[in-house]
């Protein structure tokens, strides 16, 4: 990512497949774990969010989305 450039939230439709979406919801249960009821209190499209923005940024995007050959 651009060391200056700030950040901005978008929210978007994509599509993922199954498998993904279900290691995000069972990899952030099990990070987070059970409360004393038994209950998992984690927002899993948060934590969805999160890693697809750290993914993103890792991988860089911002090259990837100024080569017009990638629209």
């Amino acid at each position: 990512m651009t060391e200056n450039s700030p950040l901005v939230r978008v929210h978007v439709n994509i599509e993922i497949s199954a498998a993904a979406l279900q290691a995000v919801v069972a990899n952030s249960k099990r990070k987070t774990g059970a409360d004393e009821s038994g209950r998992y209190r984690v927002d899993t499209a948060d934590a969805l969010a999160d890693m697809i923005s750290k993914f993103l940024q890792q991988k860089g995007f911002d090259d990837f989305a100024r080569d017009p050959e990638n629209y």
